[in-house]
């Protein structure tokens, strides 16, 4: 019994690294179906245990997720790093990530403030604010969905073409404002239908969720942004140092 216990761990580990290494390699491509249990099993001369047991290491470690009812697909090995502390603009990261990256604006209007704005924001129901909605696009794909929210009262203009570009050089270099620094919340949520009209979603249920709460230099709260990122595409960083 014990002899057969080292063969299945041997199968185990054996599949699991032989399909990390494809996937590594980029033999397998992102979004690529794997085959089901039942026929890794009969490839592979084992049971559908076994097999599950190399898929879900396989999920562990980021190499693929599982849909229900639909299979197991690899993800993107070489998730792009996003930056959890710092301010970057779009324009910046897509600069040092050096893809091929285009932005749609969906909406620039002044709109009046719903509850949940006029919270972030810390003004009154019904208070105009600027809202632009942006979808960005990196290697081919709209990864991105950018919601951002400006006073007024700190950003008098905003226009379609300012948004298609970069909002924040437009704020520094043409408004003079100094942006100082900003609260990050990151959480995992479930997709909206606005996720799944404006991003290609790939089928995902959730998706990654940056606010931002932007302040002046002079401590004003004058930006709420809600960054929503497809979960596949990115990995957040940072960097520690312990105190002593």
């Amino acid at each position: 019994m014990g002899t057969v216990i080292i063969v299945v761990k041997n199968i185990f580990l054996h599949i699991y690294k032989e399909y990390a290494e494809r996937i590594q390699a980029g033999e397998l491509e992102p979004g690529a179906k794997l085959p089901s249990e039942s026929e890794l099993a009969a490839d592979y001369g084992t049971t559908r245990e076994t097999v599950r047991k190399a898929l879900n290491l396989l999920v562990q470690n980021g190499y693929i997720h599982k849909m229900k009812g639909k299979g197991s697909y690899v993800l993107d090995v070489h998730r792009m790093d996003f930056p959890i502390t710092g301010l970057i603009s779009f324009k910046e990261m897509a600069e040092k990530l050096g893809k091929p990256t285009r932005t749609a604006v969906h909406q620039t209007a002044k709109v009046k403030a719903n509850p949940e704005i006029a919270r972030d924001l810390q003004i009154e129901l019904g208070d105009p604010v600027w809202e632009v909605i942006r979808s960005r696009e990196i290697d081919g794909e709209r990864i991105i969905l950018d919601k951002d929210y400006f006073l007024p009262a700190i950003v008098p203009k905003l226009t379609a073409e300012i948004a298609a570009t970069s909002i924040y050089d437009y704020l520094e270099n043409e408004l003079g404002l100094v942006i100082s620094y900003a609260k990050k919340e990151i959480s995992v949520e479930e997709a909206t239908e606005e996720d799944r009209k404006l991003l290609d979603y790939k089928g995902l249920s959730h998706i990654v969720v940056v606010r931002n709460f932007v302040y002046l230099e002079d401590t004003t709260l004058f930006e709420y942004t809600e960054s929503r990122h497809r979960l596949d595409k990115f990995r957040f960083v940072d960097f520690a140092r312990r105190v002593h």
